[in-house]
C-alpha cells in the first residue's frame, strides 16, 4: 500500500519543475475539492463536459504527451458518471483525439485566431452546448500581457488557440498544471511570480478550483483518484491504459515537453516513472474504498 498521506502527496512526487513551493497557496485538499466541483455540478439530467488539453512544443514541432492522456482519463470517468463529454482542441492536438482514442465524444477543434474572434467563438461554444464544468489540463493560458508562453518563455501564441477565452467565470471550472503558464494559474499569479524556477510572466486565467502536480497528466490523474474515493468506486486507468496510449500518441508524433524529443517520455520522465505514480495512486485509492 502506498505510503503517502494524501493524494497531493503523490502527484507532486519527484517534483522537477518546483511547482511544489505553491502548494501551501491552495487548500491542503485541493483534489478532493476539485472532485467535490465535478460532482455538484452534475444535477442536469445530461450534464456536459467540456475539456481541453494541448500544448505546442516548438523543439518538436508538435503537441507534448503531457495533458492529453490526464484529459482522456478525466474523460472517460466523467463520462462513467453520466456527463455529455466534448474535448475542445486545437489543431495541433487533434491528431490525438481521433474516434479511436476519444470514442464517441464530441470533438471541437478551436481555430487559432485573433482575441476578439477567439471571444466571440467561446461565447457561442458556451451558449450552445451549456456545460456544467469545463476542465483545462496542461493547456497554455495567455500572461498579463497576453502572450502565451512556454516553460522557456518563448512565446508560441501563433501555434496556440486562445481556448482560455471559455473560462470567463460563467461555468464552473477546474484547472490543472505544473509550471505557471497554463490555464488556471491566474489564482496563484502573485506567489508564482516569487518563485524563479517557475515563469516570472505566468498564466492569469482564474478558474473556480486548481490543481497542481509534478506532471499535469498526474494532477488530472489525482483528480480521478479523489472522485473514486468520494463515489467508493475505483475510476482510475491502468498502467497499461496510459502505456499503450503514449506510445500511440508518440506514433502520431506527440513529444516531450521538456526535450521536444518524439520519445516514450512525459516532461522527461519515462513510462516506468508514470507507471509507478499510477500504480501509487491506485494502491491508495483501494486502500481507501474496501
Amino acid at each position: 500500500m502506498a505510503n503517502a498521506a494524501t493524494i497531493e502527496d503523490i502527484i507532486l512526487k519527484n517534483d522537477r519543475r518546483g511547482i511544489s513551493v505553491i502548494r501551501t497557496q491552495l487548500p491542503p485538499d485541493y483534489c478532493t475539492r476539485a472532485a467535490a466541483l465535478v460532482l455538484d455540478n452534475r444535477h442536469r439530467t445530461h450534464p456536459t463536459a467540456l475539456i481541453t488539453t494541448g500544448f505546442y512544443i516548438l523543439s518538436g514541432n508538435c503537441a507534448e504527451t503531457d495533458g492529453p492522456p490526464g484529459a482522456l482519463a478525466i474523460g472517460e470517468t466523467l463520462h462513467k458518471l453520466g456527463f455529455n463529454i466534448v474535448y475542445v482542441i486545437d489543431k495541433y492536438t487533434l491528431p490525438f483525439f481521433t474516434p479511436d482514442i476519444s470514442g464517441q465524444s464530441k470533438v471541437v477543434e478551436f481555430p487559432i485566431a485573433d482575441a476578439p474572434m477567439s471571444f466571440a467563438l467561446a461565447r457561442t461554444l458556451l451558449n450552445e452546448l451549456k456545460p456544467s464544468i469545463i476542465i483545462s489540463t496542461e493547456r497554455c493560458g495567455a500572461s498579463s500581457n497576453g502572450r502565451y508562453l512556454n516553460m522557456y518563455r518563448r512565446d508560441i501564441g501563433e501555434f496556440t488557440a486562445k481556448i482560455d477565452c471559455l473560462f470567463d467565470g460563467s461555468v464552473p471550472s477546474i484547472g490543472i498544471g505544473d509550471g505557471g503558464n497554463e490555464i488556471g494559474m491566474g489564482n496563484i499569479a502573485a506567489e508564482i511570480k516569487k518563485h524563479p524556477n517557475l515563469t516570472s510572466d505566468p498564466a492569469v486565467t482564474r478558474v473556480n478550483e486548481l490543481v497542481i502536480a509534478s506532471v499535469s497528466n498526474w494532477g488530472a490523474y489525482g483528480l480521478v483518484a479523489a472522485l473514486s474515493i468520494l463515489l467508493k468506486r475505483n475510476l482510475l486507468p491502468g498502467v497499461e491504459w496510459e502505456k499503450k496510449l503514449i506510445e500511440e500518441l508518440i506514433k502520431r508524433g506527440a513529444v516531450d515537453g521538456v526535450s521536444g524529443v518524439n520519445g516514450p517520455l512525459v516532461d522527461g520522465f519515462d513510462l516506468d516513472e508514470n507507471a509507478r505514480m499510477l500504480t501509487e495512486l491506485n494502491e491508495f485509492v483501494n486502500a481507501r474504498i474496501q
